[in-house]
Parts: structure tokens; C-alpha cells; sequence
């Protein structure tokens, strides 16, 4: 089955508690915390922007509100700002509110990222679609880890694409980490063959992990509708994508850039210090 090739929709799953950052998350969701002056979901928009996406379907909950008001007008603010040196310091979001129509739907529960993109089915209907976690920060020289996917993806349009980086042996357990056969030509793209979620480093295929970058084609919501829950109540993508896998339909992608865990603290720091240096700052 061939889909179109051209991805508009990108899905942010951020209903999360957030609370390895607790108490900064306590009444801040921690999509909203800065790297710098930005915070994390607006890198996340403006990376899906850079891949051409024009639709950006939230899945969020209750508490989340501060997403939804950073992507509207602020009237106030900006009659303060303008005229002064400061006028300029929300042009960049104020190009995504433009650009982009931000829709949102709640999660009512929490089960598994699987259950998240499956929540986001309306916002998404009959096509293909990206995925960001904001969590992970990524960065890159030339085309955006996104943008990279996309072009990978008009290659293969009915394939489903993760993009992967090699991580240390010993922290295979916090992944979902594939194992597969380089595509024919390629040095950075795998047909996966085995997808396994959190092993341990003894039953690790490989120590490629798959991070929060995803192209998924619309197969993806019946096959998750029909993924078992994993032993704690959970529905996970990757048990998901490795039915997909078992049909030769994933790719995993090794990407050209960098990507900061900014879920963790120390990840968190890591890319604020990255990121002051390259402005000079430290």
C-alpha cells in the first residue's frame, strides 16, 4: 500500500507527569522547561517546521495548559515589548503560531507511548505522520534529524521509519534498541529484523537505540489497537512497530547530529551548557 509521501502532521505525545523533575513539574509541565530562553516543545515545533509540517497535533492532559498558552497571542506582552530592543524576541514563535494550526487532544490516562499515539488518532485520520518527543533534543548541522526522516521516507513511503544512535552497552536498558541489515547502498539506514523493548545488556541485539523520532504510516493505530498491554499495563510502540517489522515495513535511520536527553537532569544540564557555548554565553 503506498501513502502519500508528503508528511504535514506532526504528534507530540506530552500528557506526562514529567517527574523525574519534580518539583520544577509540580505546576510547570516539563515540555515547557528552557534550554536557554526556549523551552523544549518549542525546539520540538520548530524542528517539525523545518521538515515541512503545518499541523501539530498535541496529545496532552488537564494539567498542560501553559503548551496550549505559549503557542497563542499574548496581547499584553507584546504591546509592552514593541518599539524596545525586545521586539524581536518572539518572532520565532510567533512564525509557528502563524504557520501551524495546533490541535490538542487529552489523554485521560497514562499507558504506554503506544497508547499516547494511538490517542492521537483524530487529530491524525488516514495518513502518514511524524512523531517528536521533546524530551529528546536534537540537533544538526545541515537538515534537521526530521528532515533527514522525511527525505528517507519519500525513498520508502509505506515503511515506517525510527531514527536510532549508538549508545554505551550498559544503558541499553533504558531503550527500545533494533537489530537489523543494512538497506542495500546505505551505511546509515537498516531494514530492522528484531525490535526489543528495554533488554538488558546480556539480551541486547545490538546496542542501537531507538530515540524520540518516529515517521509512521496510518497502519500503525490498527496494529496498535491490536498490541497486548506489556507486563505493566503499558501499550509500547515498539512491540507495535516490530509487528510492522516481522512485514518488512520499519526502517531504523542512524541520523547526522546530536541529540540531548533533556528527560534526565544530567542530560538536561548537558544540553543547557552545549547550548549556552555555542551563543558564547559560557
Amino acid at each position: 500500500m503506498n501513502f502519500n509521501s508528503k508528511i504535514t502532521k506532526c504528534l507530540f505525545p506530552v500528557a506526562g507527569y514529567g517527574t523525574r523533575f519534580l518539583p520544577a513539574t509540580k505546576a510547570i509541565p516539563k515540555e515547557m522547561l528552557p534550554i536557554l530562553t526556549k523551552p523544549l516543545i518549542q525546539y520540538g515545533v520548530e524542528e517539525a517546521m523545518s521538515a515541512g509540517m503545518t499541523t501539530i497535533a498535541m496529545v496532552t492532559s488537564k494539567y498542560k495548559q501553559a503548551i496550549k498558552n505559549h503557542f497563542k497571542p499574548h496581547a499584553d506582552i507584546e504591546a509592552s515589548i514593541k518599539g524596545t530592543a525586545k521586539a524581536s524576541l518572539l518572532d520565532e514563535l510567533n512564525h509557528a503560531s502563524e504557520q501551524c494550526d495546533f490541535t490538542y487532544i487529552e489523554q485521560q490516562e497514562m499507558l504506554g507511548l503506544g497508547h499516547a499515539i494511538y490517542t492521537g488518532k483524530p487529530l491524525i485520520g488516514n495518513e502518514p505522520f511524524a512523531v517528536i518527543l521533546p524530551d529528546d533534543l536534537c540537533t544538526a548541522e545541515n537538515n534537521s534529524v526530521l528532515k533527514q526522516m522525511t527525505s528517507l521516507y519519500e525513498q520508502y513511503p509505506d515503511h515506517c521509519i525510527v531514527a536510532i544512535e549508538e549508545v554505551p552497552m550498559i544503558e541499553v536498558d533504558k531503550y527500545g534498541v533494533i537489530d537489523g541489515e543494512l538497506l542495500q547502498g546505505s551505511n546509515n539506514a537498516y531494514q530492522v529484523k528484531n525490535m526489543v523493548e528495554k533488554p538488558s545488556p546480556e539480551e541486547a541485539p545490538t546496542n542501537l537505540a531507538i530515540i524520540g523520532r518516529y515517521i509512521l504510516t496510518p497502519e500503525i493505530f490498527n496494529v496498535l489497537e491490536n498490541t497486548a498491554p506489556d507486563k505493566n499495563g503499558e501499550i509500547q510502540i515498539t512491540d507495535a512497530l516490530m509487528t510492522l517489522a516481522k512485514e518488512g515495513k520499519v526502517i531504523a535511520y542512524k541520523f547526522q547530529g546530536t541529540r540531548f536527553d533533556c528527560g534526565s537532569v544530567k542530560g538536561f544540564v548537558t544540553a543547557t551548557n552545549a547550548f549556552a557555548k555555542a551563543e558564547g554565553l559560557i
